[in-house]
């Protein structure tokens, strides 16, 4: 594959920028003239804005790496999974070289945490029904472990691979057709997915329809299925298994952030079900919560008021009840943000505000000896910008998460009209050296 040099990055960054009409379709919601899903973007390139090499990981039109806050890769690091308009692949992160292991529809619910098995799930020729499969990357066998209960979906598998958790609409009551059964991931094109042009008047609906709703588990030899929570007539979602603890699970009460107390933890045999973050002023909000890669830390959007005049990431220790908030400013703000394997940086993937990919590094404030107890520890981010978003149609978003070795972020975008994923990589470029070409891998 031939090198694409600085210049030559530079060059169709400023062409593409030129073009103006594909990009003003773009952002209206398709792919626009004159970008081609046959037109490959370059491999490798330096943000002229940052000085930051990115890697275009993906050679389909219409690949996108997963959600935040669902595990893509394999216990040694070495291959991630993504999705396609055809089904799922899984590339090879040294080589970038890609194969696939689902094909049709299909959705992803994660990557083990200790083995090399990919769990998702597939519709049936009912829209009530769904089947829970999973595949070994390694091996390639395919199998479907069970049937799902009317109208459900799995969102977590937990660490020690017993059981997946998910929720249900009971019986027959429904939203305008909107919630009959499982949910489909949205598209803007056929190259692009995306959220709705009503997002949040869709979620409002939904919240205050008070659709009777189970979270449960179910054994992943058995196909046994055993009810969290019944008859919740809150929106019961965002499920997500701890890392280290397979009896540890995080949900959220959806709906607009400030008008719910959002993120809980409960046990596996329905105790300990504890709200983790109580909104204390009008318009508060908290979200987008995950997990730390230590199992024990749940961290999470905060913002005072809604507005995002005054925000954290903030975190909850559940085995020590630590809390820390660390501040970021409004032009630092982002639809997600993660946390690296160890704790110790912050990524965000931006807004239509402040269209960028950051990295974040947090400053704790010294404790002056302050009196009182069970006090949260304070402190703030320095956000540097590594990847120009501007040409980003942020009904995708972006949804970036650290690489295994911490070098990287990797995100997906549809800044060159389809979606791809990508890779930012943390250490600033020298100036005046090449980028990689794509085969050589992150």
């Amino acid at each position: 594959m031939k090198m694409v040099t600085e210049k030559m990055a530079l060059f169709s960054s400023l062409v593409l920028l030129l073009l103006g009409s594909p990009f003003s379709e773009l952002h209206a919601g398709g792919t626009g003239p004159g970008i081609h899903a046959s037109t490959l973007p370059p491999a490798s390139w330096v943000d002229p804005q940052t000085g930051h090499r990115i890697i275009r990981l993906t050679k389909e039109p219409g690949s996108d790496s997963f959600y935040f806050n669902i595990n893509p890769f394999t216990p040694d690091g070495r291959e991630m999974a993504y999705t396609t308009p055809d089904g799922i692949s899984v590339l090879n992160l040294a080589t970038l070289q890609s194969r696939r292991v689902v094909k049709g529809e299909a959705r992803p619910v994660m990557v083990a945490r200790h083995s090399a098995n990919l769990y998702y799930t597939r519709p049936t020729s009912s829209r009530f029904y769904s089947t829970l499969w999973c595949v070994n990357l390694d091996t390639g066998l395919n199998r479907m472990i069970c049937n799902l209960p009317r109208r459900a979906s799995i969102n977590a598998i937990n660490a020690d691979e017993t059981l997946g958790a998910g929720t249900f609409i009971e019986g027959n009551t429904n939203l305008g057709g909107t919630y009959d059964g499982t949910r489909k991931r949205g598209r803007i094109s056929q190259y692009n997915i995306g959220e709705p042009l009503d997002k949040s008047q869709m979620m409002a609906r939904r919240l205050k329809a008070g659709l009777p709703t189970t979270l449960f588990t179910i054994d992943l030899k058995t196909g046994a299925v055993k009810p969290l929570i019944q008859h919740s007539t809150d929106w019961l979602d965002h499920l997500q298994f701890s890392p280290t603890d397979p009896t540890l699970l995080l949900y959220a009460h959806e709906g607009s952030w400030q008008l719910v107390n959002r993120i809980w933890i409960i046990r596996t045999d329905g105790s300990g079900n504890q709200l983790v973050h109580q909104r204390i002023m009008e318009n508060e909000m908290a979200g987008h919560e995950w997990w730390g890669a230590d199992g024990k830390t749940v961290f999470y959007q905060l913002h005072f008021p809604r507005g995002g005049r005054v925000s954290f990431i903030a975190s909850y220790n559940v085995d020590t009840g630590q809390r820390t908030w660390l501040q970021y400013g409004p032009d630092e703000s982002s639809i997600h943000d993660n946390s690296s394997p160890d704790q110790t940086m912050y990524c965000g993937d931006g807004d239509n505000h402040s269209p960028w990919i950051f990295l974040l590094r947090p400053v704790l404030l010294p404790d002056r000896n302050t009196l009182g107890k069970n006090l949260i520890q304070g402190g703030y981010l320095e956000s540097e910008k590594l990847v120009d978003m501007s040409n980003q149609n942020y009904r995708l978003e972006p949804n970036p998460i650290f690489s295994p070795d911490q070098k990287y972020i990797i995100f997906r975008s549809n800044m060159f009209g389809p979606d791809y994923a990508f890779a930012v990589e943390i250490a600033k470029t020298p100036s005046g050296s090449t980028p990689q070409t794509a085969h050589q891998g992150l």
